[in-house]
C-alpha cells in the first residue's frame, strides 16, 4: 500500500516539477529569441544607415536579412538544445530527488501504522487470552453434572480473577491512548512528599523498600496524577521481580537542573539483549503470563517520562541488581 502511494506521490512531485520546469524554459526561450531578433534587427538598421561601409564593401540589404534570420536561426536552435538537456537532467534528478522526498514524507506516516496495527494486534491478543480461558472454564462446568458448591466458587474466582486483569488491561490502554494525544495540565510537584505516599501505599511498614529523600524539597512542574502513576508503575515492577525477603532501595536527589528517581532491586534480573525492547509495549521478558502482567507498565512510563520532557532508562545484570531511572525538569523557582 505504501509502495503504491510512494510512486503515485513520486508521480505528482514530477509532475509538478515537470510543468515548473517546462513553463520555465518557454518563457527563457520566448524572452532570449526575442532579445536576439531585437539586437540583430537593430544592428541591420545601424548598417543600413547612410555613410557606413561595411568591411566587404558590399551593403545589400538583402544579405544582412539573410544573415539576421540565419543567426536568429541558429541561436534559438542551440537555446533549444540547451534546454532540452537541462529539462532531461531536472527529469532525471527530480525523479530520484521527488522519490526520495516521498519515502522521506511517507516513512514516518508507514512506522506509525505498522506501530498501530502492531498494537492493536497485540491488544486483541492479550484481551482474547483471558476471555478465551474463562470461556472453557464455564464450558467445562457447564458439562459436568457432578458440578459441586465449592468447584462453582473456585470457577468464580478464577473468572473474578480474569476480569480483573482485563479491567487493568483496559485502563492501562484507555492510559496509553490519552498519551499519545495528551495535553497535561501541569503543576508544581513535590516528588518527595508523592514517593512516600507511594512507597506507604505499598509497603507500610518500610520493611521492603528503603527510600531516600533529601531535606530541601525537590518540585517539578509535572501532572501529579501522571507522576504518581509513574511511581507506582516502578515500585510495583520492583516489588513484583524481586524475592519476597530482599531489601529495595529508593533514591530520591537533584542532579543539576532535573530531579532523579532512580529504584533497584535484587532478582533475576534481565539479559542485555532484551534490555533494548523492555520499554515495548506488551513486551514481556519471559513471554509468560504467569505473573499477571500484561507488558504495558513500563510502556505507559517510558510515555508519561517523555510528556514531561524527561529521561527514562534501565540497567541490569543477570542474576545481580535492577535499575530504574528517570529525570524530570525541576521547575524553574526550585532551579533558581
Amino acid at each position: 500500500m505504501f509502495h503504491s502511494a510512494t510512486l503515485k506521490l513520486t508521480g505528482w512531485y514530477l509532475l509538478i516539477l515537470m510543468v515548473i520546469s517546462i513553463v520555465f524554459s518557454f518563457t527563457i526561450y520566448g524572452e532570449t529569441t526575442g532579445e536576439i531578433q531585437t539586437r540583430l534587427t537593430e544592428f541591420q538598421n545601424h548598417v543600413e544607415q547612410p555613410g557606413f561601409a561595411p568591411p566587404t564593401g558590399d551593403s545589400n540589404p538583402r544579405l544582412f536579412s539573410a544573415f539576421r534570420n540565419q543567426q536568429r536561426e541558429a541561436a534559438g536552435h542551440s537555446i533549444l538544445l540547451t534546454l532540452v538537456y537541462v529539462n532531461l537532467l531536472i527529469l532525471c534528478g527530480g525523479g530520484v530527488l521527488s522519490y526520495l522526498l516521498a519515502r522521506r514524507t511517507l516513512g514516518q506516516i508507514e512506522q506509525a501504522h505498522d506501530a498501530q496495527s502492531r498494537f492493536t494486534s497485540d491488544a486483541s491478543h492479550e484481551l482474547r487470552t483471558p476471555l478465551a480461558a474463562m470461556r472453557a472454564e464455564l464450558e467445562v462446568a457447564l458439562r459436568d453434572p457432578r458440578l459441586t458448591k465449592d468447584d462453582m466458587k473456585e470457577l468464580l474466582e478464577s473468572n473474578l480473577e480474569e476480569v480483573d486483569k482485563l479491567t487493568v488491561l483496559s485502563k492501562t490502554l484507555l492510559q496509553l491512548s490519552k498519551l499519545d494525544h495528551a495535553n497535561l495540565e501541569l503543576e508544581p510537584v513535590n516528588m518527595g512528599d508523592l514517593a512516600h505516599e507511594v512507597v506507604q501505599r505499598y509497603d507500610k511498614n518500610a520493611k521492603r523498600v528503603k527510600l531516600t529523600v533529601p531535606k530541601e524539597p525537590i518540585i517539578v512542574k509535572a501532572n501529579s496524577a501522571s507522576l504518581e502513576e509513574l511511581l507506582t508503575i516502578l515500585v510495583d515492577n520492583a516489588l513484583k521481580y524481586s524475592p519476597a525477603d530482599s531489601q529495595i532501595k529508593a533514591v530520591l536527589s537533584r542532579q543539576g537542573r532535573q530531579a532523579r528517581f532512580e529504584i533497584i532491586n535484587k532478582g533475576e534480573g534481565i539479559p542485555s539483549d532484551k534490555l533494548p525492547h523492555i520499554f515495548d509495549r506488551f513486551y514481556r521478558v519471559n513471554d509468560s503470563r504467569a505473573d499477571g502482567g500484561s507488558g504495558l507498565g513500563l510502556a505507559l512510563a517510558r510515555e508519561i517520562v517523555s510528556i514531561h520532557r524527561g529521561e527514562l532508562s534501565v540497567s541490569s545484570t543477570p542474576g545481580g541488581h535492577t535499575s530504574f531511572q528517570f529525570l524530570l525538569p525541576l521547575h524553574r523557582k526550585s532551579q533558581a
